[in-house]
């Protein structure tokens, strides 16, 4: 059974060489299943149009780090009934042990305080998401995690990191390039994380999500 994964989308090619980079990593480890890229967003192709080329069913994995309008109205609208959709990749803690490896590479010193830059969303649930991320990611750094977006929620990213005191550090809890990272390199802290990117612990629970809904499928 076919392996979507569907991103987000973005204008900037860095972010959707992210995406197939990803699914290059997945096949590694799933060598015997067809991984095929979607996007939600912005680009080319859609969840529906890659679904009618694809003979033998698909499992979709959302790479979203939170389950907002994509995840929760978007993604199932276009793959129609029989069609298994996963939970979305966040807030998984592999995904904030990989931020936070991001972010000691980036220079972060015990300390420093953190804001995680999320990308916002108008869905109650998926800000909760963001907020149990900075719950775990606090958990590694020993401090409390402050929490700024890049788009529709508040507060903004650069309003937090001008409130916080201190040699201040932004963790990226994106997953690729794009707008969003470069309004959170834009704000002017003395640290700033690399996206998530095609980091092997994204790649592993990609193909984890697949495996567990496959496994769960037989047992039904």
């Amino acid at each position: 059974m076919t392996l979507i994964l569907v991103a987000h989308g973005t204008r900037d090619p860095a972010g959707a060489a992210v995406s197939h980079e990803l699914a290059r990593l997945v096949r590694t480890r799933l060598p015997a299943v067809q991984v095929e890229v979607a996007f939600a967003d912005v680009r080319a192709p859609d969840l529906a149009t890659v679904l009618r080329s694809v003979p033998d069913g698909a499992v979709v994995v959302p790479a979203f780090l939170a389950a907002g309008y994509h995840v929760r109205v978007d993604l199932p609208a276009q793959a129609g009934p029989g069609v298994t959709i996963t939970a979305p990749l966040g807030p998984a803690p592999g995904l904030v042990a990989a931020a936070h490896e991001r972010l000691i590479a980036a220079g972060w010193r015990p300390g420093d305080p953190v804001v995680l830059a999320a990308a916002g969303s108008s869905d109650p649930r998926a800000l909760a998401d963001v907020r149990r991320a900075a719950l775990l990611l606090g958990a590694r750094t020993g401090d409390p995690v402050r929490i700024g977006y890049a788009a529709t929620a508040r507060p903004s990213i650069a309003d937090v990191v001008a409130a916080t005191p201190g040699r201040v550090a932004v963790c990226s809890w994106l997953l690729a390039p794009g707008v969003f990272h470069t309004l959170a390199a834009r704000t002017g802290a003395p640290v700033v994380s690399a996206p998530l990117g095609p980091h092997s612990r994204v790649a592993d629970l990609i193909t984890r999500r697949y495996l567990e809904s496959r496994c769960y499928a037989r047992a039904a």
